[in-house]
Formats: structure tokens, C-alpha cells, sequence
């Protein structure tokens, strides 16, 4: 078990995302320390990415605004070096980055600024080697993700999982949305006849209702675009506004 698993033995998990570089990469390491502080169980960061194909309006935007002000992959790692939470860390982006830096250099790079995971939602499970041997040399999670389109391969998916299952609630994008239609029930005992790996549901969360929902039938949260429309929101001022958030989010799924 990695430490991503344990935090799931503690109860259920609340896994806010963040664009790393939006609105700056001060504001970033403070929204870190921020959510860390309020319950945030596991911290997703996003690196800024010019075609993030599983983004919904959102969160290209905060990509956009991110790279416009020059935030590199180079830069997220610098600014991890200065940063110490005892709140598992993981990078949300797409195997272009890592093309581009070099899979296993990225690799290294990311365990030494304390990051335990790796979301690629641009690979599919059968494309997954050349980056999970690496994520595995160098003891990353390399976090699969599992959507309602899945079906057969499921199992197969589920059987390799690390970390946590990323269960993706509803086909489409990122982005909020009013109602889940997905049978996630359902979905989730399927996975759970196949791992003991812990699944946390993702894409369309806003609302602690929603939050506690989804709670009931999985192991955890995730929740992006609602966190990321604070910082457009509020920009440099939203630190206090996601801190609240995320905490509102986690009493709501206790």
C-alpha cells in the first residue's frame, strides 16, 4: 500500500485540484498550505497544458491563464521544492508534458519535489507501460481511471489500480454539472469485486450534497472546476474562499 491507499484507511477522502500557475505559482504554494490545512486528504495539481483534451471551459481556461503568465513545467517543480505538507500530492496533466520533459527524467523529478502520483487522462490502460514502469522504478502511484464507458475492460483495469481508482462519474469533460445520470453504484461494486484499491469519484462534483452523495458509494472525492472557478473568481484573494470551500466539502462527506 502506498501512501495515497493510507489515507483512505483514515476515512473518507476530499481531493481538491488546482491549475498550477492560476492566478500565480505563489498563490498555487499557498492554496496548497491552504487546503492542506482545512482536511484536504489528497491535493491534486493540474500543470498547465495548451490542449488539456479532458478539460471542460473551466479549467482550459485556468491553463490558459497560467501559461500566459509563463508558468513552465520547470517552474511547478521549483515551486514544489519550496513547499512541506504532510498532504499526499499528485499531478493531474497529459503525456505530452511528459513527452516533452522526458518520461523518466519528469519521473524523477516529480518524486523529488514530493509528488506520489501521476493522472494521464490522455492514455488509455493499453498504452499505460512506458510511463508506469518508470512511475513504478521510482515508487509514483501511476493512478488509472475508470469511466462509465469502461465495461469490459474494467476488470482488467482494476486489477492493476495504484493508489486510488479515479472514477470518472459522467462521459465528457471536466466541469460542473447539476445532475449525475451514471449508475455509480453500480459502477463502483464492479470495480470493487476486481481490487482493494480505494475509488474516489470525480468530474461534475460541486455541491457539499453532491459531495455527500457520492460519499456513501465510494471511498472519496475529487473535485476540480468548482475550486478552480474560485480562483477566476477571486484571483490573487482566493485562498480564504477555497479554504472554506474545502473545508464546507469535507465536513460534508464525514
Amino acid at each position: 500500500m502506498s501512501k495515497i491507499s493510507d489515507v483512505f484507511k483514515k476515512g473518507k477522502a476530499f481531493i481538491p485540484f488546482v491549475t498550477c500557475g492560476d492566478p500565480s505559482l505563489m498563490i498555487t504554494r499557498e492554496l496548497i498550505y491552504a487546503m492542506s490545512e482545512a482536511g484536504a486528504d489528497i491535493i491534486e495539481l493540474g500543470i498547465p497544458f495548451s490542449d488539456p483534451t479532458a478539460e471542460g471551459p473551466v479549467i482550459q481556461e485556468a491553463n490558459k491563464r497560467a501559461l500566459a503568465t509563463g508558468v513552465t513545467t520547470d517552474k511547478v517543480f521549483e515551486m514544489l521544492e519550496t513547499v512541506s505538507v504532510d498532504t499526499p500530492l499528485v499531478f493531474m496533466t497529459y503525456a505530452n508534458v511528459l513527452f516533452s520533459y522526458g518520461i523518466e527524467r519528469f519521473v524523477i523529478r516529480a518524486k523529488e519535489v514530493g509528488i506520489q502520483g501521476i493522472i494521464l487522462p490522455d492514455i488509455p490502460y493499453e498504452e499505460k507501460e512506458e510511463f508506469e514502469v518508470e512511475c513504478q522504478k521510482h515508487g509514483v502511484d501511476f493512478i488509472s481511471l475508470i469511466a462509465p464507458n469502461s465495461k469490459e475492460r474494467t476488470q482488467m483495469i482494476a486489477k492493476q489500480a495504484e493508489g486510488f481508482v479515479y472514477c470518472v462519474s459522467s462521459l465528457g469533460v471536466t466541469g460542473v454539472r447539476t445532475t449525475i445520470q451514471t449508475n455509480l453504484d453500480e459502477m463502483i461494486q464492479t470495480i470493487k469485486q476486481y481490487t482493494d484499491t480505494p475509488c474516489a469519484i470525480g468530474f461534475g462534483i460541486s455541491a457539499p450534497d453532491q459531495a455527500k452523495a457520492m460519499s456513501q458509494i465510494s471511498d472519496g472525492v475529487i473535485v476540480g472546476s468548482a475550486i478552480v472557478k474560485l480562483c477566476q473568481e477571486h484571483k490573487e484573494n482566493c485562498v480564504p474562499y477555497i479554504k472554506d470551500y474545502v473545508l464546507a466539502m469535507k465536513n460534508a462527506i464525514k
